[in-house]
Protein backbone atom coordinates (compact mmCIF):
# COMPACT_ATOMS: atom_id res chain seq x y z
CA UNK A 1 0.00 0.00 0.00
CA UNK A 2 2.50 2.52 0.90
CA UNK A 3 4.90 1.33 -2.53
CA UNK A 4 1.47 2.40 -4.08
CA UNK A 5 1.25 5.97 -2.67
CA UNK A 6 4.90 6.35 -3.64
CA UNK A 7 3.80 5.67 -7.20
CA UNK A 8 0.27 7.63 -7.11
CA UNK A 9 2.37 10.75 -6.53
CA UNK A 10 4.35 11.02 -9.40
CA UNK A 11 7.19 12.58 -8.55
CA UNK A 12 10.45 12.21 -10.71
CA UNK A 13 11.29 8.81 -11.43
CA UNK A 14 14.12 8.91 -9.93
CA UNK A 15 12.75 9.78 -6.51
CA UNK A 16 10.10 7.31 -7.02
CA UNK A 17 12.23 4.15 -7.34
CA UNK A 18 14.52 5.18 -4.20
CA UNK A 19 11.39 5.02 -2.11
CA UNK A 20 10.66 2.18 -3.76
CA UNK A 21 13.89 0.07 -2.83
CA UNK A 22 13.78 1.97 1.01
CA UNK A 23 10.23 0.40 1.51
CA UNK A 24 10.79 -2.72 -0.36
CA UNK A 25 13.92 -4.23 1.02
CA UNK A 26 13.67 -2.45 4.72
CA UNK A 27 9.52 -2.82 4.90
CA UNK A 28 9.37 -1.69 8.41
CA UNK A 29 12.02 1.28 8.76
CA UNK A 30 11.14 2.26 5.30
CA UNK A 31 7.64 2.77 5.98
CA UNK A 32 8.16 4.98 9.00
CA UNK A 33 11.16 6.67 7.12
CA UNK A 34 8.26 7.58 4.28
CA UNK A 35 5.79 8.38 6.71
CA UNK A 36 8.06 10.74 8.77
CA UNK A 37 9.79 12.40 5.96
CA UNK A 38 8.67 11.14 2.73
CA UNK A 39 4.93 12.28 2.11
CA UNK A 40 4.74 15.39 -0.72
CA UNK A 41 2.89 18.29 0.77
CA UNK A 42 4.41 20.73 -2.44
CA UNK A 43 1.14 20.71 -4.04
CA UNK A 44 -0.39 22.51 -0.83
CA UNK A 45 -1.50 25.96 -0.91
CA UNK A 46 0.74 27.14 2.88
CA UNK A 47 -0.33 31.12 1.75
CA UNK A 48 -3.83 31.88 0.51
CA UNK A 49 -3.68 33.63 -2.79
CA UNK A 50 -5.70 36.60 -1.04
CA UNK A 51 -2.84 36.55 1.43
CA UNK A 52 -0.49 36.65 -0.57
CA UNK A 53 -1.64 39.53 -2.66
CA UNK A 54 -1.68 41.88 0.56
CA UNK A 55 1.68 41.08 1.29
CA UNK A 56 3.06 41.67 -1.65
CA UNK A 57 1.02 44.89 -2.39
CA UNK A 58 3.47 47.18 -0.27
CA UNK A 59 6.75 46.16 -2.14
CA UNK A 60 5.19 46.15 -5.42
CA UNK A 61 4.43 50.16 -4.97
CA UNK A 62 7.74 50.47 -3.79
CA UNK A 63 9.42 48.85 -6.65
CA UNK A 64 6.99 51.62 -8.32
CA UNK A 65 8.09 54.03 -6.05
CA UNK A 66 11.60 53.41 -6.91
CA UNK A 67 11.79 55.28 -10.19
CA UNK A 68 13.33 54.22 -13.74
CA UNK A 69 15.21 50.85 -13.15
CA UNK A 70 17.20 50.02 -16.18
CA UNK A 71 17.11 45.90 -16.72
CA UNK A 72 19.89 43.91 -17.72
CA UNK A 73 18.95 42.59 -21.65
CA UNK A 74 21.29 39.85 -21.59
CA UNK A 75 19.74 38.33 -17.69
CA UNK A 76 15.92 39.69 -18.74
CA UNK A 77 15.09 35.88 -19.45
CA UNK A 78 16.55 35.19 -15.77
CA UNK A 79 14.92 38.38 -14.32
CA UNK A 80 11.62 37.87 -15.92
CA UNK A 81 11.43 34.09 -14.37
CA UNK A 82 11.98 35.07 -11.46
CA UNK A 83 9.39 37.95 -11.65
CA UNK A 84 7.16 35.47 -13.31
CA UNK A 85 7.15 32.68 -10.72
CA UNK A 86 8.21 34.04 -7.54
CA UNK A 87 6.65 37.44 -7.31
CA UNK A 88 10.27 38.54 -7.26
CA UNK A 89 10.70 42.22 -8.03
CA UNK A 90 14.14 43.50 -9.14
CA UNK A 91 15.19 46.36 -6.47
CA UNK A 92 18.18 48.60 -6.89
CA UNK A 93 21.26 47.83 -4.75
CA UNK A 94 22.36 50.98 -2.68
CA UNK A 95 25.15 48.90 -0.17
CA UNK A 96 26.55 45.40 -0.64
CA UNK A 97 29.02 44.20 2.26
CA UNK A 98 30.09 40.65 1.91
CA UNK A 99 30.93 39.00 5.06
CA UNK A 100 33.41 35.60 4.80
CA UNK A 101 34.11 35.04 8.36
CA UNK A 102 31.67 35.25 11.20
CA UNK A 103 33.42 37.45 13.56
CA UNK A 104 33.04 40.65 11.12
CA UNK A 105 29.61 39.50 10.23
CA UNK A 106 28.60 39.42 13.64
CA UNK A 107 30.04 42.79 14.72
CA UNK A 108 28.59 44.14 11.94
CA UNK A 109 25.07 42.56 12.80
CA UNK A 110 25.37 43.77 16.31
CA UNK A 111 25.85 47.09 15.25
CA UNK A 112 22.61 47.16 12.92
CA UNK A 113 20.78 45.77 15.69
CA UNK A 114 21.99 48.49 18.54
CA UNK A 115 20.68 50.97 16.27
CA UNK A 116 17.58 49.76 15.31
CA UNK A 117 14.89 52.48 16.35
CA UNK A 118 11.69 50.50 14.93
CA UNK A 119 11.91 46.55 14.25
CA UNK A 120 13.98 43.71 13.84
CA UNK A 121 12.94 40.79 12.20
CA UNK A 122 14.83 37.55 12.00
CA UNK A 123 13.95 34.42 10.09
CA UNK A 124 16.67 31.49 11.14
CA UNK A 125 17.07 27.72 10.51
CA UNK A 126 19.37 27.56 14.22
CA UNK A 127 19.07 29.96 17.33
CA UNK A 128 21.96 28.50 19.51
CA UNK A 129 21.75 28.98 23.03
CA UNK A 130 25.60 29.20 23.24
CA UNK A 131 27.84 32.51 24.45
CA UNK A 132 26.76 34.09 20.71
CA UNK A 133 23.31 32.79 20.96
CA UNK A 134 23.01 34.14 24.45
CA UNK A 135 24.96 37.44 24.01
CA UNK A 136 22.36 38.43 20.67
CA UNK A 137 19.23 37.19 22.84
CA UNK A 138 20.35 39.74 25.45
CA UNK A 139 20.83 42.60 22.81
CA UNK A 140 17.58 41.81 21.71
CA UNK A 141 16.10 42.02 24.69
CA UNK A 142 17.34 45.03 25.82
CA UNK A 143 15.61 46.53 22.37
CA UNK A 144 12.90 45.46 22.92
CA UNK A 145 12.13 46.78 26.34
CA UNK A 146 13.10 50.20 24.91
CA UNK A 147 10.14 49.40 22.88
CA UNK A 148 11.51 48.50 19.33
CA UNK A 149 9.58 45.40 17.93
CA UNK A 150 11.24 42.27 17.60
CA UNK A 151 10.04 38.92 16.29
CA UNK A 152 11.83 35.79 15.39
CA UNK A 153 11.26 32.73 13.39
CA UNK A 154 12.98 29.74 13.88
CA UNK A 155 13.41 26.27 11.93
CA UNK A 156 11.27 23.79 15.03
CA UNK A 157 13.81 20.54 13.81
CA UNK A 158 16.75 23.15 13.43
CA UNK A 159 16.55 24.26 17.02
CA UNK A 160 15.75 20.72 18.49
CA UNK A 161 18.50 20.75 20.69
CA UNK A 162 17.76 24.28 21.62
CA UNK A 163 16.59 24.05 25.32
CA UNK A 164 12.75 25.00 25.20
CA UNK A 165 13.78 27.66 28.41
CA UNK A 166 16.39 29.56 26.20
CA UNK A 167 13.02 30.00 23.89
CA UNK A 168 10.64 30.80 26.56
CA UNK A 169 12.76 33.92 28.16
CA UNK A 170 12.72 35.74 24.79
CA UNK A 171 8.79 35.56 24.59
CA UNK A 172 9.00 36.37 28.81
CA UNK A 173 10.80 39.62 27.61
CA UNK A 174 8.09 40.70 24.89
CA UNK A 175 10.03 38.92 21.74
CA UNK A 176 7.49 37.77 19.63
CA UNK A 177 9.44 34.26 18.96
CA UNK A 178 7.49 31.56 16.38
CA UNK A 179 8.71 28.09 15.26
CA UNK A 180 8.70 27.00 11.56
CA UNK A 181 6.37 23.59 11.38
CA UNK A 182 6.70 22.43 14.29
CA UNK A 183 6.78 19.10 14.62
CA UNK A 184 4.31 17.20 16.93
CA UNK A 185 4.62 12.78 16.35
CA UNK A 186 1.69 11.81 15.08
CA UNK A 187 -0.18 14.46 13.99
CA UNK A 188 2.35 16.69 12.09
CA UNK A 189 5.01 14.36 11.77
CA UNK A 190 4.97 14.58 8.13
CA UNK A 191 6.33 17.70 7.94
CA UNK A 192 9.55 17.20 9.56
CA UNK A 193 10.93 17.14 6.01
CA UNK A 194 10.17 20.09 5.26
CA UNK A 195 12.05 22.53 6.82
CA UNK A 196 12.75 27.02 6.74
CA UNK A 197 16.35 26.60 6.31
CA UNK A 198 16.65 30.12 5.13
CA UNK A 199 18.67 33.22 7.27
CA UNK A 200 17.55 36.16 7.12
CA UNK A 201 17.44 39.49 8.58
CA UNK A 202 15.87 42.69 8.17
CA UNK A 203 16.36 45.92 10.76
CA UNK A 204 13.71 48.83 10.21
CA UNK A 205 13.25 48.09 6.70
CA UNK A 206 16.29 49.97 5.79
CA UNK A 207 19.40 47.09 6.91
CA UNK A 208 18.97 42.75 5.55
CA UNK A 209 20.97 40.01 5.97
CA UNK A 210 20.56 36.88 3.92
CA UNK A 211 23.42 33.90 3.26
CA UNK A 212 24.35 31.01 4.86
CA UNK A 213 25.37 31.70 9.03
CA UNK A 214 22.78 30.28 11.61
CA UNK A 215 23.19 32.39 14.92
CA UNK A 216 25.48 29.92 16.91
CA UNK A 217 29.33 30.34 18.19
CA UNK A 218 30.68 27.84 15.27
CA UNK A 219 30.31 30.44 12.33
CA UNK A 220 33.28 32.02 14.70
CA UNK A 221 35.53 29.57 16.45
CA UNK A 222 34.68 26.41 14.22
CA UNK A 223 33.84 23.00 15.61
CA UNK A 224 36.09 21.01 18.20
CA UNK A 225 37.20 19.42 14.62
CA UNK A 226 37.71 22.18 12.08
CA UNK A 227 36.75 25.98 11.69
CA UNK A 228 34.05 26.74 9.33
CA UNK A 229 33.93 29.02 6.61
CA UNK A 230 30.87 31.07 5.23
CA UNK A 231 29.25 33.45 3.59
CA UNK A 232 26.78 36.25 4.63
CA UNK A 233 25.68 39.44 2.42
CA UNK A 234 24.73 42.53 4.05
CA UNK A 235 22.60 44.83 1.67
CA UNK A 236 20.85 48.69 2.09
CA UNK A 237 18.78 49.97 -0.90
CA UNK A 238 15.34 49.54 -2.44
CA UNK A 239 15.98 45.26 -2.08
CA UNK A 240 15.86 45.50 1.28
CA UNK A 241 11.46 45.94 0.29
CA UNK A 242 12.13 42.41 -1.71
CA UNK A 243 13.77 40.96 1.94
CA UNK A 244 11.19 42.16 3.95
CA UNK A 245 8.27 41.37 2.38
CA UNK A 246 9.87 37.32 2.08
CA UNK A 247 10.35 37.67 5.94
CA UNK A 248 6.53 39.05 6.38
CA UNK A 249 5.15 35.92 4.16
CA UNK A 250 7.30 33.46 6.35
CA UNK A 251 6.12 35.64 9.77
CA UNK A 252 2.21 34.98 8.03
CA UNK A 253 2.48 31.68 7.83
CA UNK A 254 3.34 30.76 11.38
CA UNK A 255 1.43 33.82 12.98
CA UNK A 256 -1.66 33.94 10.47
CA UNK A 257 -1.28 37.82 11.09
CA UNK A 258 -1.32 40.32 7.66
CA UNK A 259 1.93 42.95 8.43
CA UNK A 260 1.35 45.54 5.47
CA UNK A 261 1.92 48.97 7.37
CA UNK A 262 3.69 51.22 5.70
CA UNK A 263 6.26 52.16 8.46
CA UNK A 264 7.94 48.49 7.36
CA UNK A 265 8.86 49.89 3.80
CA UNK A 266 10.66 52.98 4.86
CA UNK A 267 11.24 55.45 1.93
CA UNK A 268 14.90 55.33 0.27
CA UNK A 269 16.47 57.95 -1.34
CA UNK A 270 16.91 55.65 -4.53
CA UNK A 271 18.73 58.37 -6.05
CA UNK A 272 22.04 57.46 -3.95
CA UNK A 273 21.84 54.12 -4.82
CA UNK A 274 24.03 51.89 -7.34
CA UNK A 275 22.00 52.39 -10.79
CA UNK A 276 24.32 49.67 -12.28
CA UNK A 277 23.60 47.33 -9.26
CA UNK A 278 20.19 45.06 -8.96
CA UNK A 279 19.23 42.09 -7.15
CA UNK A 280 16.01 39.93 -6.63
CA UNK A 281 15.52 37.95 -3.40
CA UNK A 282 14.09 34.80 -4.52
CA UNK A 283 12.70 32.49 -2.31
CA UNK A 284 11.48 28.80 -3.20
CA UNK A 285 9.95 26.12 -1.08
CA UNK A 286 7.66 22.70 -1.09
CA UNK A 287 4.62 24.79 -1.62
CA UNK A 288 5.91 26.23 -4.68
CA UNK A 289 4.86 24.29 -8.35
CA UNK A 290 8.32 24.91 -9.07
CA UNK A 291 11.88 25.23 -7.43
CA UNK A 292 12.26 28.69 -8.61
CA UNK A 293 15.86 28.48 -7.12
CA UNK A 294 17.16 25.59 -8.90
CA UNK A 295 15.52 26.78 -11.84
CA UNK A 296 17.68 29.85 -11.37
CA UNK A 297 21.03 28.31 -11.59
CA UNK A 298 19.79 26.11 -14.04
CA UNK A 299 19.43 29.09 -16.44
CA UNK A 300 22.61 30.94 -15.09
CA UNK A 301 24.48 27.20 -15.85
CA UNK A 302 23.25 27.60 -19.85
CA UNK A 303 23.63 31.15 -20.24
CA UNK A 304 27.05 31.38 -19.07
CA UNK A 305 29.76 31.81 -22.01
CA UNK A 306 33.30 32.24 -19.87
CA UNK A 307 32.83 30.80 -16.91
CA UNK A 308 30.89 29.05 -13.76
CA UNK A 309 32.15 28.97 -10.68
CA UNK A 310 29.97 27.42 -7.11
CA UNK A 311 30.59 26.96 -3.76
CA UNK A 312 28.20 24.60 -1.76
CA UNK A 313 29.04 22.17 1.37
CA UNK A 314 26.87 19.21 -0.26
CA UNK A 315 26.66 18.32 -3.66
CA UNK A 316 23.73 16.10 -4.41
CA UNK A 317 22.59 18.30 -7.63
CA UNK A 318 19.44 16.81 -9.39
CA UNK A 319 19.61 15.78 -12.57
CA UNK A 320 18.66 19.03 -14.49
CA UNK A 321 22.09 21.03 -12.54
CA UNK A 322 24.31 17.66 -13.12
CA UNK A 323 23.03 17.71 -16.64
CA UNK A 324 23.63 21.42 -17.41
CA UNK A 325 27.12 21.85 -15.37
CA UNK A 326 28.32 18.76 -17.98
CA UNK A 327 26.86 20.33 -21.01
CA UNK A 328 28.76 23.66 -19.92
CA UNK A 329 31.77 22.49 -19.69
CA UNK A 330 31.80 20.17 -22.34
CA UNK A 331 30.90 23.47 -24.39
CA UNK A 332 34.10 25.21 -23.06
CA UNK A 333 33.08 26.48 -20.09
CA UNK A 334 35.52 27.30 -17.19
CA UNK A 335 33.16 25.36 -14.39
CA UNK A 336 34.83 25.23 -11.12
CA UNK A 337 33.08 23.82 -7.97
CA UNK A 338 34.37 24.08 -4.35
CA UNK A 339 33.28 21.67 -1.42
CA UNK A 340 34.81 20.71 1.76
CA UNK A 341 37.80 18.02 2.24
CA UNK A 342 35.63 16.81 5.19
CA UNK A 343 32.09 17.37 5.55
CA UNK A 344 29.81 17.90 9.15
CA UNK A 345 27.49 15.02 7.31
CA UNK A 346 29.67 11.70 6.94
CA UNK A 347 26.85 9.95 4.73
CA UNK A 348 26.00 12.82 2.73
CA UNK A 349 29.69 12.95 1.84
CA UNK A 350 29.90 9.64 0.74
CA UNK A 351 26.85 10.05 -1.57
CA UNK A 352 28.59 12.86 -2.87
CA UNK A 353 31.87 11.78 -4.03
CA UNK A 354 30.36 9.65 -7.06
CA UNK A 355 28.56 13.20 -8.05
CA UNK A 356 32.08 15.18 -8.08
CA UNK A 357 33.93 12.21 -9.53
CA UNK A 358 31.47 12.12 -12.61
CA UNK A 359 31.59 15.98 -12.83
CA UNK A 360 35.56 15.88 -12.99
CA UNK A 361 34.88 13.29 -15.67
CA UNK A 362 33.15 15.64 -17.64
CA UNK A 363 35.35 18.60 -17.74
CA UNK A 364 34.55 20.42 -14.45
CA UNK A 365 37.17 21.36 -11.65
CA UNK A 366 36.69 20.53 -8.57
CA UNK A 367 38.19 21.86 -5.34
CA UNK A 368 38.50 20.40 -1.88
CA UNK A 369 38.89 23.28 0.74
CA UNK A 370 41.66 21.89 3.07
CA UNK A 371 41.52 24.43 5.63
CA UNK A 372 38.26 22.96 7.93
CA UNK A 373 34.45 23.02 6.78
CA UNK A 374 33.21 25.22 3.67
CA UNK A 375 29.80 25.86 4.51
CA UNK A 376 29.16 28.64 1.65
CA UNK A 377 26.44 28.49 -0.70
CA UNK A 378 27.59 30.85 -4.09
CA UNK A 379 27.76 31.46 -7.60
CA UNK A 380 29.13 33.39 -10.10
CA UNK A 381 28.97 34.02 -13.16
CA UNK A 382 30.73 35.64 -16.40
CA UNK A 383 31.85 38.61 -13.76
CA UNK A 384 27.90 39.93 -14.26
CA UNK A 385 25.62 37.59 -12.45
CA UNK A 386 26.32 35.96 -8.71
CA UNK A 387 23.72 34.73 -6.59
CA UNK A 388 24.47 33.89 -2.23
CA UNK A 389 22.16 32.40 0.18
CA UNK A 390 20.82 29.83 2.08
CA UNK A 391 20.80 26.87 -0.48
CA UNK A 392 22.97 23.91 -1.11
CA UNK A 393 23.26 22.23 -4.62
CA UNK A 394 21.53 19.33 -3.44
CA UNK A 395 18.06 17.57 -3.72
CA UNK A 396 16.61 19.13 0.04
CA UNK A 397 18.05 22.63 -0.93
CA UNK A 398 16.27 22.36 -4.06
CA UNK A 399 12.99 20.92 -3.35
CA UNK A 400 12.08 20.05 0.10
CA UNK A 401 13.33 22.79 2.21
CA UNK A 402 12.56 26.57 2.53
CA UNK A 403 15.23 28.45 0.94
CA UNK A 404 16.34 31.91 -0.13
CA UNK A 405 18.90 33.29 -2.26
CA UNK A 406 19.69 36.77 -3.24
CA UNK A 407 20.62 37.46 -6.96
CA UNK A 408 22.43 40.22 -8.08
CA UNK A 409 23.52 41.82 -11.49
CA UNK A 410 26.30 43.66 -11.03
CA UNK A 411 29.99 43.35 -12.37
CA UNK A 412 31.35 45.24 -8.77
CA UNK A 413 29.59 42.65 -7.09
CA UNK A 414 30.32 39.28 -9.24
CA UNK A 415 34.03 40.37 -9.13
CA UNK A 416 34.41 40.53 -5.33
CA UNK A 417 32.48 36.92 -5.65
CA UNK A 418 34.89 35.90 -7.64
CA UNK A 419 37.66 37.60 -5.70
CA UNK A 420 36.31 35.55 -2.74
CA UNK A 421 36.75 32.04 -4.58
CA UNK A 422 39.96 32.69 -5.59
CA UNK A 423 40.58 33.17 -2.22
CA UNK A 424 38.92 29.57 -1.03
CA UNK A 425 40.91 28.12 -4.05
CA UNK A 426 43.80 28.75 -3.29
CA UNK A 427 43.07 26.70 0.48
CA UNK A 428 41.76 24.07 -1.66
CA UNK A 429 43.21 20.78 -3.69
CA UNK A 430 41.62 19.83 -7.06
CA UNK A 431 39.67 16.36 -6.36
CA UNK A 432 42.09 15.39 -9.02
CA UNK A 433 45.00 15.24 -7.02
CA UNK A 434 43.59 12.52 -4.77
CA UNK A 435 44.10 9.01 -6.22
CA UNK A 436 42.02 7.32 -3.09
CA UNK A 437 39.01 9.81 -3.83
CA UNK A 438 39.38 9.35 -8.30
CA UNK A 439 40.02 5.64 -8.03
CA UNK A 440 38.73 4.24 -4.72
CA UNK A 441 38.87 0.77 -4.29
CA UNK A 442 35.41 -1.39 -5.65
CA UNK A 443 34.29 -2.03 -2.03
CA UNK A 444 34.41 1.70 -1.02
CA UNK A 445 32.78 2.49 -4.95
CA UNK A 446 30.07 0.26 -4.04
CA UNK A 447 29.26 1.67 -1.10
CA UNK A 448 28.82 4.95 -2.59
CA UNK A 449 26.97 3.85 -5.06
CA UNK A 450 24.77 2.13 -2.39
CA UNK A 451 24.39 5.61 -0.33
CA UNK A 452 23.66 7.55 -4.32
CA UNK A 453 20.97 5.66 -4.33
CA UNK A 454 19.81 7.84 -1.12
CA UNK A 455 20.43 11.01 -2.72
CA UNK A 456 17.29 12.07 -3.51
CA UNK A 457 15.89 11.61 0.02
CA UNK A 458 18.95 13.24 2.08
Amino acid sequence: MTIIHVLMDNRHPVKTMAWILVIYFVPVVGIVFYLLIGINTRREKLVSGRSMNQLTRRSMLEFVEQGNTPLPEERRTLINMFVNQNSALPFKVATTDIFTDGSSYFLSLVSDIAHATDHIHIDMYILENDPLGMLISDILIDKSRQGVEVRIIIDDVGCWNVPSRFIEHLREEGIEVRTFLPVHFITFASKVNYRNHRKMIVIDGKVGYIGGMNIALRYIKGTATMPWRDTMVRITGSVVCSLQRAFLIDWYFVDRTLISDRKYYPTVDVQSADSNSIAQIVTSGPDTPNPEIMQGYVQIIHEARRYIYIESPYFLPTEPVLFALKAAASAGVDVRIICPMRSDACFVEWAGRSYLREAVEAGVNVYLYTEGFIHSKMLVSDDYVSTCGSTNVDFRSFENNFEANVFFYSTDIALRMKQMFADDQRRSRLLSDFSSRMHPTFFHRLWESLIRLLSPLM
